[in-house]
């Protein structure tokens, strides 16, 4: 009795997966540098690898934890915390990319006045018209984010799982789409990432976000398959609530690339 539970907190159990974490995290950033200067990407992709599975484990005796009740209201408090301030280091991570496409769109550098002589776009660069794919896909993954929030709405207000299952699947085949759609268009852009900097600003920005898509399309479909395992209730969702915020956080960085970057910056 002297050491039973009393609160609502969860104590966590030795683990290894922090170390584990952080050594696979530091062979990786090894080899990328290793693969910059010519080595080859051996050591990155076991660095990668490493960093995949100690994901896969740790997130799985995460799941496991709240299917057994540790996950309080009070645990959940955290975890949601927790992830508006991933989601706040995200804002910051695009507010570089963007404080850089303004920075030389506003002040191109001339041979001799930056703010005289700069030309932005650089002579020679051939944009994207904003209204005809990025369009496309701006409408793809809007649709998808509604798609994702018909889900949401379905388990917590309804209780309804079939919605939600086709509000799963319609969010991710419309992301998919999206991440194809981007393909697409950089397999036929006019200009590389190399040798001018608004291909580089162009290419990070939205490749970074393209990413975000990937990243975010794999979590809303572990949520699919969680959910046909019978996880989720309306008291207790934070996984999924946690896709549904990323999703949406990648819809809004769509919408001010695409009015920043296809538009004004064009």
């Amino acid at each position: 009795m002297a050491h039973e539970k009393n609160h609502d907190y969860h104590i966590l159990a030795p683990s290894l997966w922090p170390l584990l974490g952080a050594m696979a995290g530091f062979v990786m950033l090894f080899g990328a540098v290793m693969w910059m200067h010519d080595n080859g990407p051996w050591v990155f992709l076991i660095g990668l690898v490493g960093v995949l599975y100690v994901m896969f484990g740790w997130w799985a005796d995460v799941v496991a934890e709240s299917q057994v009740g540790d996950h309080t209201p009070v645990v959940q408090i955290g975890l949601r915390y927790g992830f508006i301030l991933f989601i706040m280091s995200e804002v910051m991570f695009f507010a570089a990319w963007f404080w850089s496409f303004f920075k030389h769109a506003m002040y191109p550098m001339g041979p001799q006045s930056p703010a005289v002589d700069g030309v932005w776009p650089p002579a020679g660069i051939e944009t994207f018209d904003p209204w005809h794919l990025p369009l496309i896909n701006t409408l793809i993954l809007l649709c998808s984010g509604a798609a994702a929030t018909w889900a949401h709405h379905a388990l917590v207000h309804e209780n309804n799982r079939e919605d939600m299952k086709w509000g799963l699947i319609i969010a991710i085949a419309l992301g998919a789409i999206f991440t194809l759609f981007q393909a697409y268009e950089y397999s036929h852009a006019a200009f590389g990432f190399a040798g001018n900097i608004y291909g580089a600003n162009f290419f990070m920005a939205t490749g970074f976000h393209g990413f975000h898509v990937i990243i975010g399309t794999i979590f809303l479909f572990v949520c699919l398959l969680r959910l046909m395992r019978g996880h989720f209730t309306p008291e207790k969702h934070v996984g999924f609530e946690a896709a549904a915020w990323y999703w949406h956080f990648v819809d809004v960085v769509w919408l001010f690339l695409f009015a920043a970057v296809y538009i004004w910056g064009g």
